[in-house]
């Protein structure tokens, strides 16, 4: 009986394959990489706009937005839950306690989807916490009290009222990273100086610089908490462009100098007016980001913007 031979791949052949799907992969893989991003980046947009959105809400139904910190710590983000369909949560919370009370502690660990930016890799700061992602514009100033911008120690911004300089001229939330454990060396896009409340009075624009070069004083908790109102917790002020090279500095939650950061050029902030943008971190000068976070500066807006 004849043997009838299979034709079969030589090793030769077979590397060659081998070898050419991997030349593919690789050439799909930046591909795939950039669709993540911008899939991330319309999602991130999305969770703006739904904050932005809730912030007209709540001043329709109370005639003046929520206080970017109150007495007791409870971030604008906080008071935001029943406009983003997260009254459960809301209903959880004891706003006559401290935000960081432990009768606050089942509502403080709840993840709110809209408070996470996809973009952003590291899921929370701390385990028991729901971070999140998003800050609101406190203003130019060092210290969270009596702030120029929208959110800030115990604020009673109204729209339009506040919005001298027009809402679609005015920042009201924008993206950040989270904090993350320091590594070495620490990076600016997730660890800062922390410093103590006295070194707030007369906050020089180079604090912290020093301070990060040699590795002291360095934290991580950046967006720790949702709930938590504080500085670099649910506010930020213009003390760094964004991505700046310099570090922020937190004085004990009271204030300090702050930048959004991301992990590329591209920050996502909501305006007054409800619409977001998409700020490039290369080209915004520091009078324009300025400009943006005052809402009745009078200043005028670069072209950079």
């Amino acid at each position: 009986m004849k043997a009838h031979h299979r034709p079969a791949f030589t090793i030769t052949q077979l590397l060659v394959i081998v070898v050419l799907l991997a030349i593919l992969a690789g050439l799909l893989l930046p591909f795939v990489f950039q669709v993540r991003v911008s899939s991330g980046r319309v999602q991130s947009q999305n969770n703006l706009r739904q904050i932005a959105l809730a912030l007209h809400n709540y001043n329709d139904t109370n005639g003046k937005l929520p206080p970017g910190n109150d007495n007791n710590n409870f971030s604008t983000a906080a008071y935001l839950l029943p406009y983003i369909e997260q009254n459960a949560v809301y209903n959880q919370i004891d706003f006559k306690k401290p935000a960081d009370d432990k009768a606050n502690a089942g509502a403080r660990k709840a993840v709110i989807k809209v408070y996470l930016s996809p973009l952003d890799p590291q899921p929370a700061v701390r385990g028991d916490w729901g971070a999140t992602n998003y800050l609101f514009n406190a203003g130019t100033k060092a210290a969270l009290a009596e702030n120029d911008g929208v959110f800030f120690q115990d604020s009673k911004s109204k729209i339009p009222q506040t919005f001298l300089d027009g809402t679609s001229n005015t920042i009201v939330a924008g993206e950040t990273l989270k904090g993350q454990a320091a590594k070495k060396p620490p990076d600016v896009r997730r660890q800062h100086v922390a410093l103590k409340k006295d070194a707030l009075k007369d906050l020089k624009e180079s604090a912290g610089v020093d301070d990060f070069k040699a590795g002291k004083n360095l934290a991580a908790d950046r967006c720790a908490s949702w709930m938590d109102g504080r500085f670099l917790q649910g506010t930020f002020n213009a003390g760094r462009v964004p991505n700046d090279l310099r570090p922020d500095v937190n004085c004990q939650g009271l204030g300090g100098w702050s930048a959004l950061r991301s992990l590329d050029d591209e920050i996502n902030v909501a305006m007054g007016d409800g619409s977001v943008r998409s700020i490039n971190a290369r080209t915004i000068k520091a009078e324009t980001w300025k400009a943006l976070l005052t809402p009745a500066g009078g200043e005028e807006l670069g072209n950079d913007f």
